[in-house]
């Protein structure tokens, strides 16, 4: 590592010292981020719920169609605003979700993972945070989000005719403890951590990876434009990993359930990873690619520009 690389990495103020450094200002800086770039994105995030579904057994699929046929028959169908239902939950989880992902990866990062003696973080090591911080977030996130997914389906089912099984995020909560116990929260919750832990492979550990070679061979300061070409990085990176995960556990999660909160279609994730697979083909487990992907990509560019402003506005390190 030549001079001038560890004078600009020298100019970031030590963490420890910084306001950013604390653990609870993170926190709250992560979730004002997320939940900004949520709003923005969260009608793809709908829409991409809404294609995952279509094609499975005994679902409220309807007809295929494409990405911008799923959205506009939404706002025909269902009003403009629809576009964001579910949204209110999508924020709860993202109180807990992004909290705990980037001061999780930044404590393994800072603290456990030593770096290298040239002030490097080993590729290697740069995964197996990113993995370890989405998987217990998302294992603590797990109940929003199962209760995001069920509102979403709702417009698409009272459509159908079918019975509403939720009329707001209380009432799915308490719906889904009623049927399944505590434990009926957690539904879902092992393909659901395993994408989370994809996507933060992904997002985090390309980011920071991308971010450190830019800055390191190339002339590009620590702004904007570092953080769009990272985050750009980041958003490809994790749609293509994560996308499988996300088709399963979706399913999962929306699946109907017994008495007992036992889902009536799959027993689990490999029993509906081989049934998706068995009854639609391999390329179903991408269904919703492109909307993830064109998701993925505005919100962490959305999140990463929030995230490193707010923190240098602050008068703190970046990421």
């Amino acid at each position: 590592m030549n001079q001038q690389v560890i004078e600009k990495l020298a100019i970031e103020p030590k963490r420890s010292k910084s306001l950013a450094g604390a653990v609870s200002t993170t926190y709250t800086v992560s979730v004002i981020a997320a939940t900004f770039a949520e709003f923005v994105t969260y009608p793809l995030d709908l829409t991409k719920t809404r294609l995952q579904i279509q094609g499975e057994r005994g679902g409220t699929h309807g007809k295929y169609r494409g990405m911008w046929a799923t959205a506009g028959g939404i706002i025909r169908e269902e009003g403009f605003f629809k576009l964001w239902c579910g949204m209110t939950p999508a924020i709860y989880r993202h109180m807990v979700y992004s909290g705990v992902r980037i001061v999780t990866f930044e404590f393994l990062r800072d603290s456990v993972m030593s770096k290298d003696p040239d002030g490097s973080f080993p590729i290697w090591k740069s995964a197996m945070s990113g993995v370890i911080a989405g998987a217990l977030a998302q294992l603590l996130a797990n109940p929003a989000d199962l209760v995001k997914v069920h509102i979403q389906m709702e417009g698409k089912r009272r459509l159908m005719g079918e019975p509403p099984r939720v009329f707001g995020t209380w009432h799915a909560f308490t719906e889904i403890v009623k049927k399944g116990g505590v434990r009926g929260l957690w539904k879902g919750s092992v393909p659901n951590v395993q994408r989370a832990a994809l996507v933060n492979l992904g997002d985090l550990t390309t980011y920071d990876t991308a971010k450190r070679f830019i800055l390191t061979h190339t002339n590009l300061p620590d702004t904007y434009v570092t953080h769009t070409l990272s985050s750009g990085c980041a958003g490809l990176v994790a749609a293509t990993m994560g996308t499988p995960a996300d088709v399963i556990k979706t399913r999962i999660m929306n699946q109907p359930t017994d008495a007992k909160g036992n889902g009536l279609l799959y027993k689990g994730s490999i029993d509906c990873l081989m049934k998706t697979v068995q009854n639609e083909g391999m390329f179903a487990l991408y269904k919703g690619f492109f909307p993830v992907w064109i998701r993925m990509a505005p919100w962490s560019l959305t999140f990463w520009l929030s995230f490193e402003k707010i923190r240098s506005t602050l008068v703190a390190s970046g990421f």
